[in-house]
């Protein structure tokens, strides 16, 4: 009798557990959470960030998005470490699991800055220009403000309805533009050197002696430190940027040449267009610039192996002008990079690679220069730096095109 009790006494615990069971379930993915809300409404709005967000912000996105001549759907959602590494497959994943045609916009927020993906799916069959080259051709596009969701979507509908069906792009109101800064309106952080300056000039005689001495030691040859400009092969790494550019331009025409292309050829030529983009604004903003210069080589090289249907590499972390690295090697902090053959070799040995050599400003004032590696430069100052021309992240295009002013 104990035993069937025992029995009995099992089988009832199961199933009180069972009504529990579902709220232990695996908690949904972020795409599954947004796909599921654009069943009942294709603004989706993260009810993390919902709160922060005015009713006309979200008024003016859904009264664009109602007169747009396909479906447009939105994601409003905070920066999380997931999106950090999936932000850009978002869309594709996206429409996978709602299945329809239209444009599928994801916009992300971290510290009031707004930043993000978008993709233009059509229907099969249907003719008309990439959204990637449509944005590149808009003269506002960097001008659009980033601490408010809506000026953004509502630009880049605009941008879809200009690739969709050929109408021409409007001129964005004022007030979704950065005000232009006046040339003669110093900036406050000129004021504060200004001030700085006055400060200094006010401390008495031993700042008056010490601009003596400055100044004689500049009309005195020879007794600056000098440190020749880094530029040996400048001038052959942006002639090899510039044929990089122009073959991966090539291939991309190539490619959308082609008839029926599939979602894996229309997902690679949408990422060769997103480095080629990047690779043209930063030898079109930085000519001169070492740094800016190797970053365009190594997106145009980026570019090339996309659109090729190749998986992109990163490049070598110590100077990205040389092969793509092949090898993970341990570098400062455990931190592993990606590194070229020879510069493998050259760590096993327990030496540090020479790397992409660079100058930066020395002493007081800034008046003298020394050669140094370039990943020891500040990486607040240049994308380059901080993402080691994209071989610690692979998001260099994203960091040049959204924040041209972090740009060295």
């Amino acid at each position: 009798m104990s035993a069937k009790l025992r029995r009995l006494a099992t089988l009832l615990a199961v199933l009180v557990a069972l009504p529990v069971l579902p709220a232990h379930a695996a908690t949904p993915s972020i795409p599954d959470r947004i796909a599921a809300a654009w069943q009942t409404d294709r603004i989706f709005v993260d009810s993390r960030i919902a709160p922060a967000i005015p009713t006309t912000e979200l008024d003016r996105i859904r009264a664009e998005s109602e007169r747009a001549g396909f479906a447009v759907y939105v994601a409003l959602v905070p920066r999380t470490p997931y999106l950090r590494e999936k932000l850009y497959d978002l869309p594709t994943l996206l429409q996978a699991r709602v299945g329809q045609p239209g444009l599928y916009i994801v916009r992300v927020v971290s510290d009031d800055y707004w930043t993000g993906v978008e993709q233009l799916f059509r229907p099969g069959g249907l003719k008309g220009r990439d959204i990637t080259s449509v944005r590149a051709d808009d003269p506002q596009r960097r001008q659009i403000v980033d601490d408010r969701p809506a000026p953004q979507i509502v630009r880049t509908i605009q941008q879809a309805e200009t690739a969709y069906d050929g109408r021409q792009l409007p001129a964005a109101p004022a007030s979704d533009l950065k005000p232009p800064r006046r040339a003669d309106t110093p900036s406050i952080t000129d004021q504060e050197d200004r001030a700085a300056f006055i400060g200094l000039g006010v401390g008495g005689f031993a700042g008056f002696v010490l601009v003596l001495v400055l100044n004689r030691r500049r009309r005195r040859p020879g007794t600056r430190p000098k440190a020749d400009e880094p530029t040996a092969y400048r001038d052959q790494i942006r002639q090899q940027a510039d044929q990089l550019i122009k073959r991966a331009a090539r291939s991309i025409r190539q490619l959308e040449k082609r008839p029926n292309l599939s979602l894996t050829q229309l997902d690679q030529r949408d990422d060769a267009n997103r480095r080629l983009e990047a690779a043209r604004s930063l030898r079109a903003d930085q000519p001169d610039d070492l740094l800016a210069v190797t970053g365009a080589l190594v997106l145009a090289r980026q570019a090339q192996q996309a659109v090729g249907g190749g998986s992109v590499k990163p490049p070598c972390f110590f100077d990205p002008t040389h092969r793509t690295g092949t090898t993970r090697v341990a570098w400062a902090d455990g931190v592993e990079v990606p590194a070229c053959r020879t510069c493998t070799q050259r760590l096993r040995k327990g030496k540090t690679p020479y790397g992409l050599q660079v100058s930066r400003r020395t002493g007081l004032l800034g008046r003298g220069r020394e050669v140094v590696p370039y990943w020891t430069l500040d990486p607040e100052d240049s994308p380059m730096v901080a993402s080691g021309f994209g071989a610690l992240t692979d998001d260099l295009a994203e960091r040049v095109c959204k924040r041209p002013e972090d740009v060295r």
